[in-house]
């Protein structure tokens, strides 16, 4: 364990730094309030929280499995024998034995981490989606969580903490999962590598941001559907929310009263718009308290630095194809002869690209309204931008308020929700040094 007198020490000379050098307040302020808020402890275990230098060394890990497709479908069809399973995912048209053999290798990745954090009597629990054994009490006790999958195993992971319980991504699947939020694939094979730098102190806290939604109106779900689960279940997720919205206003199923913060912080996105895609989802927007704007879409999407490199990035890219005839267009409007060569595409779609994508740690949003009506009632006058504050006012009938594609809230007619981050709802991450 590391004596206190030198986590203290360490968090002192990073403040000292602060102090004489010009970084900004912002700076200044999270040192403090990381300082403060570590308490000199970790999680259930009371290990301390290191970085920069000082050592961290937990006492106690919760690994977070992901569900590999062939254990998804194992659930699924739970039921059926083994030859069974094989002949409905052959008559699928699924590669049975690929399945097979990706589950198996993901699992004995899994065993790697438990043996490497048991090698340096790190006390250990294994906890999957839909186990019993992943709950707020198994959370309460880890001093660190790690999720052992792909971005979607850490994203998952992530919605179960609260405080700044610190998290460590590791991809068990390299070769078919980019895992972005994880560590780099050579430490899937080498963890305990990565285990002996934490614990040496060779790495940093990376603070990533997440969405705080608080609802100031409406019937709100006390737990929020997870939409995970309900593929399991296999019924339509529409009637799902329609039965539930239903029940709240009969007063059978318990409705939480208002203004609320969701149980929930969103570390990529958070979507908001009715639960059938095909269905125009109309609603008013504000943004950072300017008036409100009647709209109608394919729904909202707010995301954090952390989520601007995904689903966000990928509604707004700009394609090659897209360089190209703008570029034809332009040189034909204008008369210039502008060379649409492969190179200038790249250049200009990379740098449009690029400005898409801001640091995990900024509290800034980014929005986006996908699909927007426009004509001579409706108008999308700004339909992406950053803010820091957005104010959404559902005049849906079958809408939704879905947090990281995985827990949806009713969010139907009246409902209004302000999304922004708090400094105190950061997630805390790892970032190991060379």
């Amino acid at each position: 364990m590391v004596h206190r007198s030198g986590v203290f020490a360490g968090y002192l000379h990073r403040l000292l730094i602060c102090a004489k050098c010009s970084r900004s307040p912002r700076d200044f302020n999270n040192v403090i309030r990381r300082l403060m808020s570590t308490n000199f402890r970790g999680g259930g275990g009371g290990a301390e929280l290191g970085g920069d230098g000082v050592p961290f060394r937990p006492k106690r890990a919760l690994v977070v499995s992901k569900l590999s497709r062939y254990a998804f479908e194992r659930k699924r069809y739970s039921q059926l024998g083994e030859d069974g399973l094989k002949k409905v995912l052959v008559q699928r048209g699924s590669q049975y034995d690929r399945l097979v053999e990706k589950h198996n290798v993901h699992i004995d990745n899994v065993n790697k981490i438990v043996e490497s954090l048991q090698s340096q009597n790190i006390e250990v629990k294994v906890a999957q989606r839909f186990d019993q054994s992943l709950n707020e009490e198994s959370v309460r006790w880890a001093d660190i969580l790690i999720p052992a999958g792909g971005d979607g195993t850490f994203i998952m992971t992530a919605s179960k903490v609260t405080d700044d319980k610190p998290v460590l991504g590791v991809n068990t699947y390299p070769s078919g999962s980019a895992g972005y939020l994880c560590l780099s694939p050579w430490y899937t094979e080498n963890f305990d590598e990565a285990l002996k730098k934490i614990m040496e102190g060779k790495f940093r806290w990376k603070w990533r941001q997440r969405i705080r939604a608080t609802v100031e109106s409406g019937l709100i779900n006390a737990e929020p559907i997870d939409l995970h689960e309900e593929q399991l279940k296999l019924p339509e997720l529409r009637d799902k929310h329609w039965i539930l919205e239903n029940r709240l206003r009969h007063g059978l199923e318990k409705a939480e009263s208002v203004p609320r913060v969701l149980p929930i912080r969103a570390l990529n996105e958070v979507f908001i718009g009715e639960s059938l895609s095909s269905t125009v989802s109309y609603y008013e927007i504000s943004v950072d308290d300017g008036p409100m704007e009647r709209q109608k879409s394919s729904g909202i999407t707010i995301c954090t630095g952390t989520g601007s490199t995904s689903w966000s990035l990928n509604i707004n890219k700009l394609s090659h194809q897209s360089v190209r005839e703008l570029l034809a267009i332009f040189n034909q409007e204008t008369g210039a002869n502008i060379p649409i060569s492969p190179e200038l595409q790249e250049r200009v779609a990379s740098l449009f690209n690029n400005s898409l994508v801001f640091d995990a740690s900024d509290p800034t949003l980014s929005y986006t309204v996908r699909d927007p009506v426009i004509n001579g009632i409706y108008q999308a006058m700004m339909p992406r931008g950053f803010a820091k504050k957005i104010r959404v006012r559902s005049r849906g009938w079958d809408a939704c308020l879905v947090m990281d594609s995985g827990s949806s809230f009713v969010f139907n007619d009246g409902a209004i929700a302000t999304l922004e981050t708090k400094e105190d709802d950061a997630l805390r991450t790892f970032e190991l040094l060379d």
